[in-house]
């Protein structure tokens, strides 16, 4: 195993996610999203098997996130914003963003229902 490589893949790792922070908006508001769940986990003791549902939704929606970024960047390289097949790549991406956030916050409310509820 060639260690230099393997840190300089996490190097690149890491400079992605600050890159990426600093410059898309949705991506921060998702990841403070990401720690109020976090909050809410640690502070209404849920259960782990409902943590780990919940975890595996927060990467996921990250994870896509970081998906549609590096698709929006490529497409503007390769084509400009104005070009209509251009607009719909970027349009379909932010839509798949769109439905696993909304299919996260409605687990989410499912899953911290019943430990509001207790209250």
């Amino acid at each position: 195993m060639n260690f230099r490589r393997l840190t300089q893949s996490h190097h690149d790792a890491f400079r992605g996610l600050r890159f990426v922070f600093r410059h898309e908006q949705n991506f921060r508001i998702q990841l403070a999203a990401a720690v109020v769940v976090i909050l809410l986990m640690a502070g209404l003791r849920v259960e782990r098997e409902d943590q780990i549902s919940l975890l595996l939704l927060i990467v996921a929606v990250l994870t896509l996130e970081l998906v549609n970024s590096a698709v929006e960047w490529l497409v503007d390289i390769v084509k400009p914003r104005l070009h209509e097949p251009a607009a719909r790549v970027k349009d379909i991406m932010a839509a798949a963003v769109l439905l696993v956030s909304a299919g996260a916050a409605v687990v989410g409310m499912l899953i911290f229902w019943p430990y509001i509820m207790r209250l």
